[in-house]
């Protein structure tokens, strides 16, 4: 029986007789966004020019779909709007 959470046409053995790994990497990108939430203390990695915050804040990343950092907000409302705002596809994270 076929997993129906995995279709066969994901299968990444079968995708890479049409596409390159840097096109899959691609995917998305442009056209594709989600939305992290993360501590502050975790920030540097992603923005290494925000200035000290309270560690235990917690703030909203939205990220391109390769997880490029786009912008960060005080809400996940924010987040959304901004993504709205430029046209982006919303994905969820599980």
């Amino acid at each position: 029986m076929q997993n129906p959470n995995s279709p066969s046409w994901a299968d990444r053995t079968l995708l890479s007789e049409f596409m390159s790994v840097d096109e899959l990497t691609e995917l998305g990108t442009g056209d594709v966004a989600y939305i992290k939430p993360i501590k502050a203390r975790d920030l540097k990695e992603m923005f290494p020019d925000v200035p000290p915050l309270h560690d235990n804040m917690t703030l909203y990343a939205l990220l391109n779909a390769d997880g490029t950092p786009i912008l960060l907000a005080d809400s996940r409302e924010a987040a959304v709007a901004n993504a709205f705002e430029a046209e982006l596809e919303m994905a969820s994270l599980h």
